[in-house]
């Protein structure tokens, strides 16, 4: 029939706007190039891939069916189940299927890796959707879901064996930045919505200094965490000078600083 297979192709691209794909591709370049680095064989790290963006998918697919009828409220076209695009049925078979790709995959990881990424990763990022996403505690999820990424990929190379402490505390921090981040260019939407996270409350005055603040702190943990070598401390020197244009070109900043970050951690 004429029209059938653009309508589908509309559908499959509608889907993929609601899993929220450029968080979930960032995460996941995250977490391939730490299993990269590592020494991490190419179909681990392709099943790696796939369970960490399934589980990125998921956790957009659940954000958007939770929030779809105060998106509607609030006139948010962008999101295809406010603009009337996807039906909230074929977006729930998505999660579902998300969801149980995530978990197949996490456990080809092994039984560690999968727990960590499932419970600390995912499960946190629901947490965020269902419960603290309104709250002053928005970034706890964001904090501990990056924390885990590193401990998911070292077990998933060595099941017994943990990363360094200062890796998880980067991890963490950059998942702090990349929630205020995230939320930056929403902050009109989230306001008709009443979405009070920490972003909200500290406006769009506070999030670019307090974001840069966080990963500056971030860079300094891990140039101490990583040795310290001549090149990190011009990496922080660098990253400073950098800090001081966030309230010019906040995105700019942050990225350019979280790419320096994973570079010392990559490297290290």
């Amino acid at each position: 029939m004429p029209g059938t297979g653009s309508g589908v192709a509309a559908r499959a691209l509608a889907l993929v706007r609601a899993g929220h794909p450029e968080p979930g591709l960032a995460v996941t370049g995250l977490a391939v190039a730490l299993a990269v680095f590592s020494g991490m064989p190419a179909v681990r790290v392709l099943v790696l891939a796939v369970a960490v963006l399934s589980g990125q998918l998921l956790v957009g697919w659940t954000n958007d069916l939770l929030d779809a009828r105060i998106d509607r409220r609030a006139g948010r076209d962008e999101k295809p189940l406010a603009s009337g695009a996807l039906s909230v049925t074929w977006v729930a078979i998505a999660a579902v299927l998300g969801a149980a790709t995530c978990i197949v995959f996490s456990l080809v990881c092994g039984p560690a890796a999968a727990a960590v990424h499932l419970v600390l990763g995912v499960g946190a990022a629901i947490t965020y959707n269902l419960v603290l996403k309104t709250t002053v505690l928005s970034w706890v999820p964001y904090m501990v879901a990056f924390g885990a990424l590193p401990v998911a990929v070292g077990l998933t190379l060595r099941p017994t064996e943990l990363p360094p402490a200062w890796v998880v505390v980067v991890a963490g921090l950059l998942g702090i930045g990349a929630h205020l981040l995230n939320v930056y260019p929403d902050l009109d939407a989230d306001a008709a919505t009443g979405v009070r996270g920490l972003p909200q409350r500290l406006g769009r005055r506070g999030i670019p200094v307090a974001t840069t603040v966080i990963m500056t702190v971030a860079t300094l943990v891990a140039v101490l965490g990583a040795g310290a070598h001549l090149w990190h401390w011009a990496a922080l020197a660098g990253v400073v000078v950098i800090a001081t244009q966030c309230r010019r070109a906040p995105l700019t900043v942050t990225v350019t600083i979280a790419v320096v970050d994973l570079a010392i951690l990559v490297t290290a």
